[in-house]
């Protein structure tokens, strides 16, 4: 069932059989049989879906089930929810589930300094924020802010990703779009745990993960982790008097 209000993709990799048998005898007298195509299963007929999303949806989520209750770095353990709204076309939530958990479970996040865990709840059950794919216009809808329909927030206890961002990523940033969703999470998960915003330390140098990166490099290097060399990487506080981009609308297949 869907989930509702405040409640809080995909390609399939196409394998190829082929038989392998040892070759025949070279002795002599022995005559070679004909060589024998070798059996080759038939690829799969399922499409590919692409991503598609409306520039508003309706506010109803699909919601990623809870996760194994593993192991644990130790210290507070936050749980937290995965929502994806509903008419997000070619994203399957529990995709995006998967690059949330593994993020925040990377050694270079949030939990590199082992004062705290997280651990991703279902459906109904209590959290301690919630994590949302959500379209521009739903964007605006839940960060209560300037309404750009472009960046993504942290609003309370709602980290909001913007669809668009996580599809599109952000021009000129170099290392691409597995590295820029890394980097959206941890921002937005980092103004969960209560950092603010933060500066380029230097022309060159990585830029903090507090940094706004989205809307602006002012010299450093795209870096998407809070933890360098098992240190707390950070700049000073503060942020760049940058303008977000003009809003966009919807992605058809």
């Amino acid at each position: 069932m869907p989930l509702r209000g405040t409640a809080v993709p995909t390609a399939l990799a196409l394998a190829l059989v082929a038989g392998c048998a040892p070759p025949p005898s070279s002795g002599d007298n022995v005559v070679a049989a004909a060589p024998r195509r070798p059996a080759v299963a038939p690829a799969s007929k399922v499409p590919v879906q692409k991503i598609s999303y409306p520039a508003t949806g309706s506010g109803t989520y699909a919601a990623a089930p809870k996760e194994f209750a593993g192991p644990r770095s130790g210290g507070e353990v936050l749980r937290y929810r995965v929502l994806v709204e509903q008419e997000i076309n070619g994203i399957a939530v529990g995709e995006f589930a998967e690059t949330v958990r593994s993020t925040l479970a990377d050694p270079r996040g949030w939990t590199a300094g082992g004062d705290r865990s997280f651990r991703r709840v279902g459906r109904g059950a209590q959290a301690d924020f919630t994590i949302y794919l959500v379209t521009p216009g739903t964007r605006d809808d839940l960060c209560q802010d300037d309404a750009n329909g472009y960046t993504s927030c942290r609003n309370g206890e709602a980290v909001v990703i913007n669809v668009a961002r996580w599809v599109k990523g952000v021009p000129r940033y170099a290392p691409g779009l597995e590295t820029y969703r890394q980097y959206v999470i941890n921002h937005e998960v980092g103004h969960r745990l209560g950092y603010g915003h933060q500066l380029c330390p230097g022309k060159g140098e990585p830029a903090p993960v507090m940094q706004q990166q989205t809307l602006g490099m002012h010299g450093c290097k795209p870096h998407s982790w809070p933890y360098r060399d098992d240190e707390l990487y950070t700049g000073a506080a503060g942020q760049y008097n940058d303008s977000a981009p003009p809003r966009e609308g919807a992605a058809q297949p």
